[in-house]
């Protein structure tokens, strides 16, 4: 059983205290995390089952932690005891050392007896009863509390009520719940760039307005185009150090397309038209299409979608090289419409000769991601990822699930690739409508079990390409996707090539930021148990969410790779995560995933002095106020200042 809760200690005790050790109680059974300067954490350990004799000895915190993957257990707010004599705190610690000997700890399945705080006693012994199949243990407890109530960040809490641990679980200590109150928008905003917003002008406006991912659509324009708005965002970046656009590469795949038509060609209900594999074939009542299979993977019956069904065509008959349809819904044929068969997926490889040119275009280029169409199973992202690492390009690949055949293989295709893209767009047209919105959370939800982001797409504003203000159907679709967990939502032919570019972001991003208010925000984030028996990094990042979430402060991490950031946006903090990195790649990278704030900054070989500058370019730029506290993290794939093994979590008060 592992309770754990934070109390003060005199600068005269402080003095006969060394960090990274543990004071073990006269019973033996509470183990003491010393920390510095002012503060111990708590860790209430019951350890019947190992003689241990000393009473100040290294002991690795780990052991500690870990436990609470094998135990049941319960993390307490942070209760600070007060006394006129304590000063206030300036930082706290929690230091932990990896450790094998985890697997040492023995659980608990039942307690019978179990209480913890009370007013009016200072130091007490109570004994509590574990049982273990039919042997019953008696073990003594050491129980540190405050005459009068106790009080913590949370409000004051009054112990005197309590009379076992369940009425502490129902009295919201544990699980509580807030409303995000973060000023920052914490869901990104991805916009597709074309003619309407490639001048360097409209670039800027839309990092102003709120984008934060600019998306290449390689199914339109050409390398030159696209240079030139890498460019432009690489510009921009290298302005700020608190602001960043990442760029996503969007390949075009295996898109069956109709051919050029010099004016839009009107279909009626009832009319009939027909497709040609023959090349530039553009008559009232034909055109041709791009792809040679075409014939052969239309079947007689087949319903043809016209540009994610906003047209659909019935098939008639075949004859060698044309397929002959009747005008079941009508509308307006224009050039190099995209064409689906419902329920089917053209039989063409997702990675295109026209894909390998773009992907090589992305490495030549440094793109941060790319978006890839059509994925079918988890070979293409294989196969793409050992491409990528023949070239030594660290970009990450970003699939997307918009094709019939992909949905059987979502596990394999997600856990392969780095995040995926809900295409709304195709997987409706490819299965039925009524699917999509049950697809969409299952696919969120695979995402953040997995620990990738995930993006949703296709016509969240699709009438601001045309209009100045949203249907409110679109604007609760923005919501839905908030509310479900996406890291970002996606602007296409709204900021490509519409009207209202500026004002689709603004919309997205006030809508995602209200959104944001309204949720719910347990104290405790919810816990995957089996990743702690082999991630130190995850159960790290669990802890200091819980303690942000707990004390209300932001989260600041140190990072080289991003990974600790990564973990931390998973768990979903109430408040905004700024990572600061020396890296220009990770910052970009890290403008994808919800509530990451990245930041660049050369780390010194001073922790203090590097941890100093971070909090004042915080201060400088109003993202932290004076007197405020913060969390401050050092745990992750590579160690900056601490040895390989070793794990921080701190918690800080801002001073100018």
């Amino acid at each position: 059983m592992c309770l754990s809760s934070l109390v003060y200690i005199t600068d005269k005790e402080q003095q006969n205290l060394s960090p990274n050790y543990l004071i073990i109680s006269e019973t033996r059974q509470v183990c003491f995390a010393i920390s510095k300067p002012k503060l111990v954490v708590v860790l209430a350990f019951f350890y019947p089952f190992r003689n241990i004799s000393s009473c100040h000895f290294p002991f690795s915190l780990s052991v500690l932690f870990r436990s609470l993957v094998s135990i049941r257990f319960f993390f307490f707010p942070l209760f600070h005891f007060q006394n006129k004599q304590q000063k206030q705190i300036q930082m706290a610690t929690i230091t932990a050392l990896t450790d094998a000997s985890a697997a040492d700890l023995s659980s608990f399945r039942n307690i019978t007896d179990h209480s913890l705080f009370e007013s009016g006693i200072n130091r007490t012994k109570r004994r509590l009863f574990f049982r273990k199949g039919k042997a019953s243990f008696s073990i003594r407890s050491m129980r540190i509390t405050q005459t009068g109530a106790l009080t913590s960040t949370n409000g004051r809490f009054n112990a005197d009520k309590l009379n076992s641990m369940v009425e502490l679980l129902n009295s919201g200590a544990l699980g509580q719940v807030k409303r995000n109150s973060s000023p920052r928008r914490k869901t990104k905003i991805v916009c597709t760039i074309g003619p309407s917003t490639s001048s360097r002008e409209m670039i800027w406006k839309l990092a102003e307005a709120g984008m934060n991912v600019a998306r290449l659509n390689m199914s339109h324009g050409d390398h030159a185009s696209h240079k030139k708005t890498i460019d432009l965002v690489k510009e921009y970046n290298a302005q700020f150090e608190d602001k960043v656009i990442a760029i996503m590469l969007d390949t075009k795949g295996p898109e069956v397309r109709s051919g050029d038509v010099p004016q839009p060609i009107q279909l009626k209900e009832g009319q009939e038209f027909n497709f040609t594999i023959r090349r530039g074939v553009c008559k009232e009542n034909t055109v041709s299409v791009n792809y040679d299979d075409f014939v052969n993977d239309v079947e007689v019956g087949d319903i043809l979608l016209v540009d994610g069904g906003m047209m659909s065509l019935a098939v008639k008959s075949k004859t060698k090289d044309s397929v002959k349809c009747v005008v079941v819904d009508g509308g307006e044929l224009k050039s190099r419409r995209h064409l689906n068969v419902r329920g089917k997926s053209a039989t063409l490889p997702s990675i295109t000769d026209k894909d390998w040119e773009d992907i090589k275009f992305g490495v030549d280029n440094q793109v941060d991601f790319y978006a890839v169409s059509f994925v079918k199973d988890a070979k293409v992202v294989h196969e793409l990822k050992d491409y990528l690492k023949g070239c030594n390009a660290d970009i990450h690949v970003i699939v997307k699930i918009e094709s019939a055949d992909s949905i059987p293989n979502l596990h394999s295709i997600i856990s392969a690739s780095d995040g995926a893209m809900v295409a709304r767009g195709d997987l409706g047209a490819e299965l039925p409508i009524e699917e999509v919105p049950l697809l969409q959370e299952d696919i969120i939800r695979r995402c953040r079990n997995m620990h990738k982001p995930v993006i949703v797409a296709t016509n969240m504003l699709e009438s601001m390409i045309n209009h100045p203000t949203p249907t409110r159907a679109e604007v609760s679709d923005i919501a839905i996707a908030v509310r479900e967990g996406a890291d970002a939502i996606m602007l296409s032919g709204e900021t490509a090539h519409g009207k209202y570019p500026i004002k689709a972001v603004k919309v997205m991003h006030t809508v995602a930021l209200r959104t944001e208010s309204s949720l719910l925000v347990s104290i405790m984030p919810p816990v995957r148990f089996n990743a702690y028996k082999s991630h130190m990094g995850e159960m790290f990042a669990f802890h200091s969410t819980t303690m942000a979430n707990t004390l209300d402060t932001p989260i600041i991490v140190f990072t080289r790779t991003g990974s600790m950031a990564i973990l931390l946006s998973h768990y979903r903090p109430s408040s905004s995560i700024f990572a600061f990195t020396n890296e220009e790649r990770i910052k970009q990278r890290l403008a994808l995933y919800q509530g990451v704030m990245p930041i660049y900054m050369q780390f010194s070989d001073d922790v203090e002095e590097t941890f100093s500058r971070a909090l004042k370019l915080l201060m400088d730029k109003n993202l932290v106020e004076e007197g405020e506290h913060v969390t401050l993290v050092q745990s992750g794939a590579q160690p900056i200042w601490r040895q390989e093994s070793t794990h921080h979590i701190q918690v800080r008060k801002v001073l100018a």
